[in-house]
Parts: structure tokens; C-alpha cells; sequence
């Protein structure tokens, strides 16, 4: 090896080495991928919803695309139905998980069902979106052969029309969430139940705290940081919702736009309808709801405020 070569490895090497830049040189990969694939596609759907794009050429129009979504009266509807899905989910994926979390958590029970359950439980997250949808599609058919409508004729009512009517399929909707992601909050709440320390409980024990005082005074505060993130994870998915519906209604035409949501409303001005420029100022107003929302709870919750140094 000669010299000038010798001079150049030590130079990397130096460079690889130094504590200063090791950290950004580990998150590189990391932020290579986020300018690559959402930064600039973020960035050049901005630039697109000020335009009107035809076959390729794009002529800038101004404000006109937000004019339109702001007098259309589908896309006010599709905004309802996602964020009142958005807030439905949060009220069942978060308590009802957080329950589920706690009982496996406890001594109660033997260890090996504990398991089965937490293995069961996982299983839906790992099954397709179309098969599930499928599934309860035809699970809430409006035949006297479809499973919920046997459910409700056994206690003596007639047949439903689960998904011509709103509030029905809308309980379709929740219920497929249930299945789907009820079991990953429990994990993620076990986790973090699991990552409190035991010394807490058994302090809280000595001073003669019940097992419900326990667990607003001890595993409630504890599970802060999982809480927020499964909240925030929480918003963006029932925000950003769309194959449930998709696959629910067996397309984006559900009656009287009751399955709409806004990803569905932006499948279809710009997929279905070819209207590039109005489909990404959909997109542009549903990051800057989803970014809105998150950003609010987690300055709410103080996570964004450095903690006191003694």
C-alpha cells in the first residue's frame, strides 16, 4: 500500500470513527429514505395542488383547487365520516385494549393460556386487509344467511340492511378495527406495563392502595409514553383509512357516501377521476389535519418539553 493510499484509509477511518459525526452517519440511511420517499413527494404534491394537471402538463391555477374542496359538499362529508372514525377507534382501541393488557398482566390465570391469548390476539394484524374486508362483507350481508343477521333473528329480530344504513355500517367499520388492531395496543400497553417497575406496586401496596388505586396512581402514569404513541399511531390510522371501507363495500361507492372517507375521496378525484391538481390539495389538507391533531396532543401531553436536569 503506498503512502498516499495509507493517508486516505486513515482519513476515513478518522471520519468513520469520530464520535461527533458517528450519529449522523448512522441516521443517514434514515434520512436519505425520508427526503426520498416522503419529503419529495410531499413537497411536489404541494406544488401540484396549486395546478391543474392534464395528460402530463401542468398549468398553475392558484387557489382554485382549495376553492373547489372548500365548496364541495362530498369532501365535507368524506371529512366527517374519517374524523368521526378517527375518534370512534380512539374510545374502543385504546380503553378496551388497555384492559386487555392489564388482566394478562396480572397473577391471575395460568401462564400458558396468558400466551395463547397474547399469540390470538396478534393473529388478526397479520391477516390481509382484502381477506378481512371480504370476510365482513359477507359476514354483515344483508341475506337471512349472513352471520349477524342469524345473530339478530336468534333474538327475534328481523333481517338488517348492515351496510345500507349508516350508523350499521359504521358499526361494520368499528367492529373490523376491533378485530384487526385490538390486539397490537394490547401489546404495545403490555409492553409498557411490563416496563414499570415492580418497587412502585409494592409501595403503593404498603401504603394501602387497592388494586383500582394501583392502577390510576401507578400503571396509568406509567404508560404515558405508550400512550401517546398509540394515540398518535391511533389518529393517523383512523385519518388515513380507506381499504377497510374499500373492501367493506366491495368499492368507493358506498350508499349515500356513508363508507367516504378522505384517502377514498382522494382515490377517487385522482385515480377514478384523473384530476391530479384537486387530489393533492386533498392530500395537502389531510396531512396538515393529521400533523394539526397530532401536534396539539403531544404538546398537550408535554412531550416535546425537555425534562429538568438536577
Amino acid at each position: 500500500m503506498t503512502d498516499t493510499n495509507r493517508v486516505k484509509t486513515n482519513r476515513v477511518k478518522k471520519l468513520l470513527y469520530n464520535q461527533r459525526l458517528a450519529p449522523y452517519l448512522f441516521i443517514l440511511p434514515f434520512l436519505l429514505t425520508l427526503l426520498i420517499f416522503w419529503l419529495i413527494p410531499v413537497g411536489r404534491s404541494v406544488i401540484m395542488s396549486f395546478q391543474e394537471v392534464l395528460y402530463g402538463q401542468a398549468s398553475f391555477i392558484g387557489t382554485r383547487n382549495y376553492e373547489r374542496l372548500w365548496r364541495d359538499e362530498v369532501f365535507w362529508k368524506a371529512m366527517f365520516n374519517s374524523i368521526r372514525y378517527m375518534v370512534l377507534t380512539l374510545l374502543i382501541l385504546i380503553p378496551i385494549p388497555m384492559a386487555l393488557a392489564a388482566v394478562i398482566n396480572s397473577k391471575l390465570g395460568s401462564s400458558r393460556l396468558k400466551n395463547f391469548f397474547k399469540s390470538s390476539l396478534f393473529v388478526p394484524a397479520l391477516t390481509s386487509v382484502v381477506v378481512a374486508g371480504i370476510v365482513f362483507r359477507l359476514m354483515f350481508a344483508e341475506t337471512d344467511s349472513g352471520l349477524m343477521n342469524q345473530i339478530v333473528e336468534f333474538f327475534g329480530f328481523g333481517p338488517v340492511r348492515w351496510l345500507r344504513e349508516d350508523l350499521t355500517g359504521l358499526f361494520a367499520l368499528l367492529l373490523l378495527a376491533l378485530w384487526r388492531w385490538a390486539g397490537v395496543n394490547t401489546m404495545y400497553f403490555l409492553a409498557g406495563m411490563q416496563a414499570i417497575p415492580s418497587e412502585y406496586y409494592e409501595a403503593a401496596s404498603i401504603d394501602g392502595a387497592s388494586k383500582i388505586q394501583q392502577f390510576f396512581n401507578v400503571t396509568l402514569p406509567g404508560l404515558k409514553p405508550t400512550l401517546v404513541y398509540v394515540t398518535t399511531i391511533s389518529v393517523y390510522g383512523g385519518l388515513a383509512m380507506f381499504l377497510e371501507s374499500f373492501m367493506l363495500y366491495a368499492g368507493n361507492n358506498s350508499p349515500n357516501n356513508q363508507g367516504l372517507t378522505i384517502v377514498g375521496y382522494l382515490y377517487r378525484k385522482g385515480i377514478q377521476e384523473n384530476d391530479l391538481g384537486f387530489a393533492s390539495a386533498v392530500g395537502v389538507v389531510l396531512l396538515v389535519l393529521v400533523l394539526a391533531i397530532n401536534l396539539t396532543q403531544l404538546t398537550a401531553t408535554g412531550t416535546f418539553k425537555k425534562e429538568s436536569t438536577r
